[in-house]
């Protein structure tokens, strides 16, 4: 397998972002970190861990890029091409306590960044180190901590088809997606005073594309899904201003042995069932869903293990979502995460 070497990077037309498109030969480790030509990357890390005495916990730490201007300026390192900003979370199940930062920085003089060099991904003093195999994910907030070690269980997954995860029709218009589907947690989280070891199933998306949304859609619902016997899954509806479903949703099935499959919009049916209304923004999220897979023979519901895990005013463009740990009950046991955008106004990217 082989990537666009580095050079290319470097040697981009003035204002120029290139489009996800068919063909794309990915390289692993270089992948897995920054593409400073495509105009949107994020890398996020989610799982489900628990301590000794099987006390649960949820966990979120996730990095974006996003450029802002090309070519990059000259002069100051304070302005960039690029704007980095993160989101971090904890997810107190026992507790039903969730609490959530972000942070926006401009590279700077290493601020904040993506570096195959340092084969590091970073805001501040929240980093994502690789020591291959395992991914060393580290935070620090005010009212926790983590050190946590990912060792892959599988192998990095490639979503949708031909390289290509196609979000509208038409050329371009679609993303570069590889996940981790099961990472094996383990380390320590400082949190109420005490300091105690954790461990579980972490899930990690990297997604790199230059198109947006298309006007007609309003946001999307994604499901990561670890089973006990497993198998996971990952899931996405985009859902359209008229209330539809866009035709282009889709997702994965990955198998034990790392071997997956793609589906098709028809192949899965997402079915909301609970909502529940932020207090801080009035915006109503299902929380409760059924999911069916026929040809994977599952019937799940999938339940909120705290129903209150929106991040308000959160992202770009002041977006409010909702992204937290999720229980799996049905035909098969699991758990996983699910993210919510766009049921208060329509996402905006750009």
């Amino acid at each position: 397998m082989h990537a666009i070497p580095r050079r290319r990077f470097l040697a981009l037309a003035a204002g120029a972002y290139r489009a996800a498109e068919p063909g794309y030969r990915y390289e692993f480790p270089r992948d897995h970190f920054e593409h400073p030509d495509f105009r949107t990357e994020w890398w996020y890390y989610t799982g489900n861990l628990r301590d000794p005495r099987g006390r649960p916990f949820g966990f979120e730490l996730v990095f974006f890029r996003q450029a802002v201007e090309r070519p990059a300026p000259s002069g100051s390192v304070w302005r960039p091409p690029d704007l980095y900003l993160a989101h971090l979370a904890l997810t107190d199940i026992a507790g039903q306590r969730f609490i959530a930062h972000k942070r926006l920085n401009r590279p700077g003089p290493g601020v904040a960044g993506a570096s195959f060099e340092q084969r590091r991904v970073w805001n501040g003093n929240w980093s994502a180190a690789w020591q291959e195999p395992a991914q060393i994910l580290t935070a620090i907030a005010p009212e926790f901590r983590f050190r946590f070690t990912a060792t892959p269980i599988k192998q990095p997954y490639v979503h949708g088809l031909n390289g290509v995860s196609q979000k509208a029709g038409g050329a371009g218009k679609a993303s570069h997606y590889v996940s981790f589907t099961r990472l094996a947690v383990e380390g320590d989280l400082s949190y109420e005073d005490s300091r105690f070891p954790v461990e579980g199933l972490a899930w990690m998306d990297h997604e790199w594309f230059t198109h947006q949304l298309e006007s007609e859609q309003a946001g999307w619902d994604w499901f990561s899904i670890q089973l006990e016997d497993g198998r996971d899954l990952m899931l996405f509806q985009l859902r359209r201003k008229d209330g539809s479903i866009d035709p282009y949703s889709a997702g994965s099935v990955i198998f034990t042995d790392g071997r997956g499959r793609h589906l098709r919009r028809e192949q899965f049916t997402l079915e909301p069932l609970r909502l529940w209304t932020s207090p801080k923004t009035g915006t109503r999220y299902p929380v409760e869903w059924r999911i069916s897979v026929p040809g994977e023979r599952l019937d799940l519901r999938a339940a909120a293990a705290v129903d209150g895990q929106e991040l308000a005013d959160a992202g770009a463009a002041g977006i409010n979502y909702w992204e937290g740990a999720v229980r799996y009950e049905g035909s098969a046991r699991g758990a996983g995460y699910l993210e919510m955008t766009g049921y208060d106004k329509p996402v905006n990217l750009g």
